[in-house]
């Protein structure tokens, strides 16, 4: 974990976390006991305990050295995930083949197994008609890099879970997005209104500063390709129309079905993969994350709606969760004068884009996204409890300037998906303590 990272929720939540895990047998780096997470289950589903494994499945699961949480183990964070063998991308323009060197190094390297959760995931995925309970089930823990494109297509509703349907879905969208392409962006300057030009205006300047530290957004092609999706959503949606911030939601969908394309290819740090990328490859990435961005969109529009109410709301539940969990801090919040809405109003615009990197992001978006409909709202909250409450130590020490500068730069520029993890992990026992009970907790306040 960070170095400059402490060691989490305060008082009888550290407490929760540890006791119903103790274990003399078995250690965990810096003494941390943190609670093995279960995947939840479905929305408006209740959640449920793993079924109990039979002797034959447990020595197939050791075998395949894979830790099932019991509640007597420790938090173990997965193992990392490996990717498929190379193969060539079809749709590149170009590709130079390989040295003889590197080809006999590689062939002499034995190949990776898969996991057992990566097995698991993709005997899920690659069925006929994908279960979506179970897809969920699997995707809160984690989805591997190699099945995140197609799972968060389905999770989000845009691909159907019969695969036979997926194509024609996927060429009827796309066709569709091309027409609106034609119809609102293609059109000469004159014919648009001064509300039109002015959103245009917002977009093209947003656009440049949109993850300006990853290669692929600093492509030309990619940053027309964010230009016209972004405008394309706005005159699709004139209630909210475009509103800053709605530009870093799409950047971990395109990086995502970017990848798609080059599975053995980092897109978050190599930009030669869209450098050789043809346009009909392109266009189909803009039109899948334009669908998608919608789709997550939908579900809380009223983030960007005038005045965003949706947001003051979230930063109101925040700010009514940390007075239940943690009293010293925000007590501390109100003496030195900071009131939550001068940071967590980005916290909830932005969905935390901001404060971790992408790799993050995209970890934290398959939990989300395996929440349903109230992942990026309701569990969000938790979320952002759960890593305010990681600094509670050294914010209470703050000053006005010191804290309102530490809140504006959070020190996670080093975090990896292990931190991620424990953060989820926390965020979920407040979800379990806390979630349906805002009425429970003004209550306790007034009490």
């Amino acid at each position: 974990m960070a170095k400059n990272t402490p060691k989490g929720l305060p008082g009888f939540l550290r407490r929760s976390l540890r006791t119903p895990y103790e274990d003399n047998n078995d250690t965990l780096d810096n003494n941390i006991h943190l609670p093995v997470m279960e995947p939840p289950s479905p929305p408006q589903q209740q959640r449920q305990s793993p079924p109990q494994l039979t002797k034959s499945q447990s020595k197939e699961e050791d075998s395949m050295e894979m830790d099932m949480p019991t509640p007597n183990r420790r938090f173990q964070m997965p193992r990392p995930f490996t990717r498929e063998p190379d193969s060539p991308s079809q749709h590149s323009t170009s590709s130079p083949p390989p040295s003889p060197s590197s080809t006999s190094s590689s062939s002499s390297q034995p190949p990776q197994r898969q996991t057992y959760k990566e097995t698991k995931y993709q005997n899920t995925i690659t069925e006929s008609v994908v279960n979506l309970r179970d897809l969920r089930s699997l995707s809160w823990n984690g989805i591997p890099p190699q099945h995140r494109p197609t799972a968060w297509k389905i999770l989000l509703g845009y691909l159907p879970a019969n695969s036979s349907r997926r194509q024609h879905t996927l060429d009827r969208k796309r066709s569709e997005y091309k027409d609106a392409i034609a119809q609102h962006y293609d059109i000469d300057d004159n014919a648009r209104t001064d509300a039109e030009q002015v959103t245009l205006r917002q977009v093209l300047v947003d656009v440049p500063r949109t993850a300006p530290t990853i290669p692929v957004f600093r492509n030309e092609r990619v940053r027309r390709s964010l230009a016209r999706l972004l405008y394309i959503w706005a005159m699709r949606h004139p209630a909210s129309s475009y509103v800053q911030g709605i530009n870093d939601l799409a950047t971990p969908l395109y990086l995502v079905f970017l990848s798609q394309y080059f599975p053995n290819t980092d897109v978050l740090q190599d930009d030669t993969c869209v450098q050789n990328a043809t346009d009909a490859l392109l266009q189909k990435v803009e039109a899948d994350t334009y669908w998608c961005l919608t789709k997550l969109l939908s579900g809380i529009q009223d983030h960007y709606t005038s005045d965003q109410p949706g947001v003051q709301r979230m930063v109101m539940r925040l700010e009514e969760l940390i007075k239940r969990i943690d009293k010293d801090l925000a007590l501390h919040f109100e003496q030195t004068g900071i009131q939550f809405i001068q940071f967590a109003f980005k916290w909830m615009n932005c969905l935390l884009l901001r404060e971790f990197n992408l790799s993050s992001v995209m970890r934290l978006w398959d939990t989300y996204l395996s929440e349903g409909d109230g992942g990026f709202e309701d569990f969000h909250v938790y979320v952002c409890a759960a890593f305010l409450c990681q600094f509670s130590g050294q914010l209470k020490g703050m000053e006005f300037d010191e804290l309102f500068q530490f809140m504006q730069n959070m020190p996670t520029e080093d975090w990896t998906d292990t931190e991620i993890e424990v953060l989820l992990s926390q965020a979920y026992v407040l979800s379990t303590l806390f979630g349906g009970s805002d009425a429970h907790l003004q209550s306790q306040t007034s009490a």
